[in-house]
């Protein structure tokens, strides 16, 4: 089943997505365009303390018009590998330095109408060090037992696909 791209017309260039209709030849339907969203991908680090406990971080989504618990991650910049994302990340948002960042996962997030792929590390071996948040970041950083970040999964009360995944996962992961 062969499907060739015919044609991309950008009709949004932004500071973090771009947005194309696509036209694309398929075999069996002839021509379809969609709308495509075009995201670098992104990288986050869930940062697992000595003691056990782990930090999220709890920000304001204007997207979800309200305040979401998640791991911290961000875009992955233009020649910056994903775990050197998921590091930058970590010590901008939660102002750690992490000995050890081991891959958790990696995803796709919309693949029906999206392109942008996220990968997740657990961050260990951690050192503080001085927070940088972006110009449009307020974040405060929520420390709490695994187990407990685990709990706010299942309550439904962090619903951020990224760090569901992320827990999820290490909690399955032999430590």
């Amino acid at each position: 089943m062969a499907h060739e791209l015919l044609n991309r017309n950008y009709v949004l260039r932004g500071r973090v997505i771009e947005v194309s209709l696509s036209t694309y030849n398929t075999a069996a339907k002839g021509e379809a365009t969609l709308e495509i969203v075009h995201h670098n991908g992104g990288a986050g680090a869930l940062p697992l303390f000595a003691d056990g406990t782990v930090a999220l971080v709890r920000q304001w989504r204007y997207a979800i018009n309200r305040y979401s618990l998640e791991i911290a991650a961000g875009r992955i910049e233009a020649g910056q590998t994903p775990v050197q994302a998921a590091a930058r990340e970590l010590e901008e948002e939660v102002g750690y330095r992490a000995g050890e960042l081991h891959q958790v996962s990696e995803f796709l997030v919309a693949p029906g109408y999206c392109e942008e792929r996220i990968y997740t590390y657990l961050a260990t071996d951690l050192e503080k060090c001085e927070q940088h948040l972006d110009d449009d970041e307020e974040i405060e950083v929520v420390r709490m037992p695994f187990e407990e970040a685990l709990a706010l999964v299942q309550s439904g009360d962090i619903d951020d696909a990224k760090s569901i995944i992320t827990l999820l996962t290490v909690a399955k992961m032999k430590l």
